[in-house]
Parts: structure tokens; sequence; C-alpha cells
């Protein structure tokens, strides 16, 4: 960090513009308010003010605040993570840092200066896919390249290779399936292909270096057949370094659990507690109920109940099973398998709420009125049964008049109760304004033997609805509970909008004569009167996957910076701790505030601590929402392999000076229509209406256009897609409305250099709030 400031006496109270600069542009470390308050020993109502002066200059462009804290604009932070990924022509190593926006391009490059040999004798010597730490500085004349200087080799060859095999007659070569982090083939030398045949999905491990020809490397593991679509996830799992197989010492540990007794809990085994969940969950860590208030104070309220799963009954702090579940930090779904945070004897057996078996939880109780209005609450450790497992689908039929043989019996006492107290704090959540994006969810369908069936999108009902508001309610009852009693946790935290992201949608907007509305504070209401505006237009979908773009990453912090997206004050995450150590670190902070049970969260636990579990996790988190949605576009793409030719409708999600990406209505994938490819006109890249316009003829091609395509080529290992336009654009500018719809023909493109694949998105199996 850079050296605390001193102030004198004759200094103003708050520094200036240029002095916070100079402090950013020096430190050594992360840099956020609370360090610039501590080096200028800014006291009490002072920082308001300096509050004020940040804001400013983040209006301005001078500084960007991400991850890492705040950092001069356009520049990496002086400490960065970073992997190695390939030489530069001299041979040196280039690294790229492992948190990027997107948003911003490509991630800049790092040429890595390794240590000279005796300087640090401790220090490993850093290779291809090490994850190394790296204190960095601008290349002088380079804008988008850093020198850095090993600090510390975080993980040795951590990284594995993942590629596809090709037999040769001395040996065989790997193609890598990340080509933009793998720059060159490796050679497998004879004797070193172990079980690999040609054509199948292999792990490798780097052998022999050198600056010159190509690496050479040792398969290390066959991983399968790229006709599985087993292999898919496998690759997922293994690029993202997601472990995937649990230590021997943590399942012996699950193994010797004993279930928990009654003994030190409140016994609510008789409460019509019960689970709904998705037809094919495996594990059930929450349970509802509600009754109407008996207190004549509260006339038309009601007590709603949610109970969850006590898996701190379970993982000690400090056991194998909570080493093992901090390090994967939350459980990863996939459509073919699902890698838990803990073995199955925890997460579901133990700690799943099956149907008429008794269980421990932790569980809240609330109070609200008919209003929605929470007028206090509770917490309990209790020993529970739960009355019946419904889905969704099963409770929605219960409320709409088709009962089956388990709710018939349910529906008054039980599932009315639930859906009068639903009302209610639907008018508490409709007068609190959350954001509102409304984007379909699809789910991709599986045969028997693992092969894509078809992608789906579920009906949203009121029962998810429910269940996800009880959560919600839940949540925030934790953070109060433990502000109140000044017990450190992990909230869950989603800061407002970056300037940078709002002045992209604003452009946007412009794009189809829409404006936002200048406000002195952003709010979710904001979004929502765009997201009204167009609700029936052709833009709708568009337009919400682009605020949903606008919006900042949710993450877990030990600070409370509030939740902008749910309009809340404070947010923990309380209801998973089978599949997310946020909602354990919270269950655990809830036991020690409450004095539920010795097994809470130690009083040596600090702020500090919880801050790094919280980057942790939260990285975690976004290794698994890049896996799950890196293996839907593979999957779809495989699906989609046999219909090359076939033409599809869509809407242009993306526009480059490279060409156009294009969102499909039928799967919701990604796929790229490189420029060359586009009409018999030269197009260039017009980035004020996020267009492609073309020189002779002013066709446009622009953001949000509904387009046909025909599948071109369909790459499934990359999880890519490439189509060839056939839709004609827009007339020219001034004979064209915000509103006209492009003209559609079919017709082929003109003949150009041969396109690469660019890699295809699909959104991820449902958001994380």
């Amino acid at each position: 960090m850079a050296k605390r400031i001193n102030p004198n006496p004759g200094r103003p109270a708050l520094p200036s513009r240029e002095e916070i600069l100079a402090f950013i542009a020096s430190a050594m470390e992360k840099v956020g308010k609370r360090e610039i308050a501590a080096a200028f020993a800014i006291k009490g109502a002072d920082r308001i003010g300096l509050k004020r002066i940040l804001k400013e200059i983040e209006e301005d462009g001078a500084i960007e605040r991400g991850k890492g804290g705040l950092t001069e604009a356009g520049r990496l932070p002086a400490v960065v993570l970073a992997d190695i990924k390939s030489r530069d022509r001299d041979g040196d190593f280039l690294a790229v840092p492992v948190e990027w926006d997107q948003a911003k391009g490509p991630p800049p490059k790092i040429s890595v200066i390794a240590p000279r040999p005796g300087r640090k004798p401790g220090l490993a010597a850093p290779g291809i896919n090490d994850r190394v730490l790296l204190r960095v500085e601008p290349t002088e004349g380079e804008t988008e390249r850093y020198s850095g200087r090993v600090i510390k080799v975080v993980g040795k060859n951590k990284a594995e290779i993942i590629g596809v095999f090709r037999a040769g007659k001395e040996g065989g070569r790997i193609i890598p399936v990340e080509k933009r982090a793998q720059g060159r083939e490796i050679a497998i030398p004879v004797g070193e292909e172990g079980e690999a045949r040609d054509g199948d999905l292999v792990s490798v491990t780097l052998q022999r270096e050198t600056q010159f020809g190509l690496p050479q490397g040792r398969v290390k593991e066959r991983l399968g057949s790229l006709g599985s679509e087993k292999a898919v996830s496998l690759i997922a799992l293994h690029l993202h370094h997601i472990p995937h197989v649990f230590a021997a010492a943590t399942l012996a540990e699950a193994d010797a659990v004993e279930a928990a007794g009654v003994e030190g809990r409140e016994d609510w085994r008789a409460e019509p507690l019960l689970t709904i969940d998705p037809p094919d969950a495996k594990d059930h860590d929450d349970a509802v109920m509600a009754v109407p208030d008996p207190d004549p104070a509260n006339a038309g309220g009601f007590i709603v109940t949610v109970a969850i799963a006590d898996v701190a009954a379970y993982v000690r702090p400090g056991s194998a099973l909570d080493r093992e579940a901090l390090m994967r930090g939350n459980s990863v779904y996939f459509p073919d398998r699902v890698v838990p945070m803990l073995p199955e004897r925890i997460s579901n057996d133990l700690c799943s709420l099956r149907q008429n078996e008794d269980r421990p939880a932790l569980a809240v109780r609330m109070v609200v009125t008919a209003d929605g209005t929470k007028r206090r609450h509770s917490f309990h450790r209790v020993m529970m049964r739960s009355r019946a497992k419904l889905s969704y689908a099963q409770a929605q039929a219960a409320i709409d008049g088709f009962t089956d043989e388990t709710t018939a019996p349910l529906l008054e006492p039980v599932l009315r109760p639930l859906w009068a107290a639903y009302e209610a704090l639907k008018t508490a959540r409709d007068e609190r304004g959350p954001l509102a994006l409304d984007l379909p969810e699809r789910k991709v369908l599986l045969t028997a033997d693992g092969a894509v069936d078809r992608v789906v999108v579920p009906a949203r009902l009121d029962a998810h609805r429910l269940i996800e508001e009880f959560m919600i309610q839940a949540n925030v009852a934790a953070a109060e509970t433990l502000e109140q009693a000044k017990q450190p946790l992990i909230y869950r935290v989603h800061d407002e909008p970056a300037l940078e992201k709002m002045r992209a949608l604003g452009e946007v907007l412009a794009s189809i004569g829409i404006k936002i509305p200048q406000e002195a504070k952003l709010r979710p209401a904001l979004f929502n009167r765009i997201l009204g505006s167009v609700a029936e237009t052709e833009h709708a979908i568009f337009i919400n996957e682009v605020v949903l773009r606008s919006q900042a990453q949710a993450v877990y912090a030990a600070q409370n910076l509030g939740h902008f997206g749910l309009n809340l004050r404070r947010y923990a995450h309380f209801t998973s701790p089978i599949r997310r150590y946020a909602d354990l670190i919270v269950h655990r902070a809830l036991i020690a505030a409450c004095r539920l049970g010795r097994d809470g969260l130690s009083s040596e636990v600090t702020v500090g601590m919880l801050d790094q579990i919280g980057e942790q996790i939260s990285a975690a988190e976004r290794r698994a929402m890049a896996a799950e949605r890196e293996t839907i576009d593979r999957l779809i793409a495989h699906h989609l392999a046999d219909r090359v030719g076939a033409t599809f409708t869509g809407q242009i999600s993306g526009v480059t000076r490279s060409g156009l990406f294009i969102k499909l209505d039928e799967t919701g994938a990604d796929g790229f229509v490189p420029i060359s490819t586009i009409g018999a006109d030269f197009y260039r890249h017009d980035e004020a209406r996020h267009a492609l316009v073309g020189e002779r003829s002013g066709e446009t091609h622009r953001l949000g256009d509904r387009v046909e395509v025909r599948l071109v080529e369909a790459a499934a290992v990359a999880g890519a897609l490439r189509f060839e336009l056939l839709s004609e654009g827009r007339s020219r500018p001034e004979r064209s409305s915000p509103g006209d719809r492009p003209r559609t023909a079919r017709r082929a493109g003109a003949p150009g250099r041969p396109p690469g694949i660019r890699n295809a998105g699909s959104r991820h199996r449902g958001s994380r709030r």
C-alpha cells in the first residue's frame, strides 16, 4: 500500500482530486474508500464528502471501480493474479489476468519477468499454465501491454491442458480445446500417448519446453470420446480447474458422521413444513409453511416459517469437510451431472429434508402484516419432519384446482395459507420495486443415453415466485439479526451499475429511440420503466439482456454495500448451505449470535478473514457460472452439428468490427457472422449506432434487429456456431425509423477470407442473486 499520509493542521479537511489520484496510482495493494479515508485521516461526516469526490472522479472517467478496488482508468492494479498462457516470439512467458471484464475487450498481455536465479531461493520457477502473483507496470509506449515481476507462484502447473488427440506415425499431436489460451499444438512423443486413441479428449501435462519448436507433453488421462455429451462437462471441469473428486479424508469424515438428535433443539416435527422443488431435485435444503397470525393486533397477517437444513451440525470449522467445501465454494450444475460442494452422505442424506424423516434445521419465523410488512422475526434450532415433497408444478396445480392424492389433503390446511402469505409478501415486494428482468430461462434436456433431446423454456409459476420471495425474506432476516448482534458475517452485495456501463446502455437504448431519464440517484425503478416501455415490442428480450449486462456482478463481502437489484439495504445468503459456502458461514454466525449451540462462528474469526473467504467463494461462483455456460454452448453446438445448412431466426445481440453476434430464438444459443461474408458491400463499424453500415448501399445491420441466418459450421468442442446472414439490412438511416423491421431475403453471402469461429455464449442455468 502507498505510504500513509500524515496530514498537517494547515491543510484542508479533504484531499484534492490530484492527491487522491496520486495515492491510487502509487498504491501497491487494494485501494477503496476505507483505505483512502485512513491514509488521509478522514473521519466522521467528512467521509460523505470523500464519497462525493470519488464519485465525481469516477464520473469523469479518471478512475475505475473493480474487484481489485479503485484503479486509474484503463490500467491494471499494481498487483495482479494471472495465468501464464503462452510465450512471445522472444521466448518470454505471456500471462493474462485471472479476473477481467470482457466488456472492456480482450484481456491485456503481461510479459512475465522471472526472478533471477538465487534472488529468491524458495521461489519456484514459473512455467506454462502456472498461476502467479505479479507486480505489474505498463510497458512504455504500449497501452495494452504490461510487464510483471513474479511475487509468488500460486499454483504450479495447476491448469491442465485439455485437447483432442490426433495420432501420428511418431506419437501424435494435441489440439488444445481452448485455442485462445494455447497458442500452439503440443507434440506427444512415442510412448507418451497413454490409452489415447485418435479423436479422444485427453488431459496433458507438459514435459519439456523449448524456445523454438512445439512443446512436448504426456497424455495424463483419457477423458472420453468426443461423441459423448458427458465429455462436454468434463471439458469445463478441467478447463476451469473445478474440483470434482472428493479427497479420501473428506469422504471418510462424511461416512463417520452420526445423525443429529433432538437434544438441545426445539421439537417442530408436528409442524406442517413441506418442500417445493424441481421434480428432479436430489437434495432438499429448504422447507416452508405459513399460518394466519392469531394476534388480534395483526389482523390479516401471517406467521411465515422457513426451515433450512442444519449443515453446521455436521460440517465443523477446520474439518476436512469444511476445508474442501471452502475450496469448492459452491455446487456446480451441468445438464448431465452435479458437482456437489459436500459429499452425498451430507448433501443427499443427512442434510436433505426428506419427506417423513427427522432432520435438524435452522429456522426463521417471521411475523408479517396483511400488506407484507415484517413486524418481527426470530431464529430457532429445531428438529423437523417434512410433511410432503412437492414439485413446483404439483403445488401450482393444486392451487389451480387440480389436486392429486398427495396434495388433496394438504390444500386447505397447508397450501392455501402459503399462497395467502405470498400474496401479502408480493404486495410489499411490488412496493419495494426490485429490478424486474423478464428473461426466458432455457433448460437443456438430455435423453437417457446423454444426448441432447431438446431445449425448453420451463413455465414460470407462482409456485416459483412464492419460494423465491420466502427465501429473500429469510435472507434479509439473517442479515438484520447479525447486524443487530454486531456479529461479523458475509453479505451478498450487489453494487449499482458502473458509469461506463450506464453510458453503454444509453447508447444501445438510443439506437432504438429510447432515452435514459436523468435522475439524481440510480434505482431499480429507472430500469423497470425502461423495461416496461419495450415490454410489448420486438425489442423486449433483447433490452432485458442488455439491461442485465449493464448490472454489476453480485459478490460476497464482509462489508455491506446493499443489494441494488433487490433494492435491499442488507442481504445475506442463508437458505442454501448444502450448495453455497457463504450460507454455511451465515449459519455459524447465527448460531453464535443467537446462542443456539457451541458450533457457531468462532470469536477469533475477523472481518478481514471473512473478506478473504468472500473473495475466494466469489471467484469460485464466477468459475462455476462460466463452466455451466460454456457447457451449454458446447452441448447446443453438438446438438446442431447435424443441422448445418438449416435456417434459423434470431436477433443481433452484438456488433463488432469483425462481424455480428446472433442469438437464436429456438435455443438461445449465440453464433457469429463474420463481416467478410455479409453482402457484396464493404461494411464499416458504426460504434455509436451499434451497427455495421455498407459504404456504398448504406444498408445497416443494427443491434437488436430481427434476422434470418443459415448455419454454416458448428464446432462442438469450442462451443461455437458460425452463420451466414440471409436477411437484408435496413435502408439508409435517413429513410428509416427506430421501429423499422429489416426485410428478409434468402441469398448467399459474398465470398471472402476463411472466417474464424468465435466463442458462442448462451445464458447460463439461472441467475444467482
